[in-house]
């Protein structure tokens, strides 16, 4: 399973000398499009996706970078994770630290503005009738972190292309299965009218 980003909207709110950032990571039954409707593919993450995921220690990270200080965490309760009817609500409680004040600044003036969240699938499913392939993500297997970013994983990112990679390579392995049952089906006929 390879680890994949998607995009969401973040806000921040200051009460009693908290600094407390707030938004959706993932939203539910939204369709959205990855790429551009020639090579790219719509999807749309079901209301179930998140009822077995592992989503024991995440983090809240900035730009998904690992030699970042984290900005806070579900491990310690300064990051909370809820899943309701619009999607997985993300409720963090900064600690004052230079890098979370300078977050926090750039997230109340609109600097930062979006979230994003990597993961893996545990299964999908492909609707492949129209132009443009349709895919629903039906669970998630494990929430590696949710993370506000400055450029979004839909611009062309190196995020954005493996994306679009694993959605062809997974196209033509459907093509392949496909090509082999129907070779299979041709088989099972041809030794059907030869043993009549």
């Amino acid at each position: 399973m390879k680890k994949e980003i998607r995009l969401a909207e973040i806000r921040s709110e200051e009460g009693e000398g908290k600094k407390v950032i707030e938004g959706y990571a993932i939203v539910f039954d939204e369709e959205t499009l990855i790429g551009d409707e020639e090579r790219g593919f719509y999807e749309i993450i079901s209301k179930d996706a998140l009822k077995e995921t592992n989503m024991k220690d995440v983090p809240l990270k900035y730009n998904h970078v690992d030699n970042f200080l984290i900005l806070a965490r579900t491990r310690n309760g300064s990051l909370s994770l809820s899943v309701d009817d619009n999607g997985l609500k993300v409720h963090a409680e900064l600690i004052d630290t230079q890098n979370n004040e300078d977050i926090y600044k750039m997230i109340q003036s609109g600097l930062l503005d979006k979230m994003s969240f990597a993961f893996t699938v545990a299964k999908q499913s492909w609707d492949r009738s129209g132009k443009t392939p349709k895919r629903t993500i039906e669970s998630i297997d494990r929430l590696y972190d949710v993370s506000v970013v400055d450029v979004p994983a839909y611009d062309g990112t190196s995020i954005y292309a493996r994306s679009l990679e694993a959605m062809d390579m997974e196209l033509k392995a459907m093509d392949l299965a496909d090509n082999e049952k129907k070779a299979k089906l041709v088989k099972q006929r041809i030794q059907i009218k030869t043993n009549k």
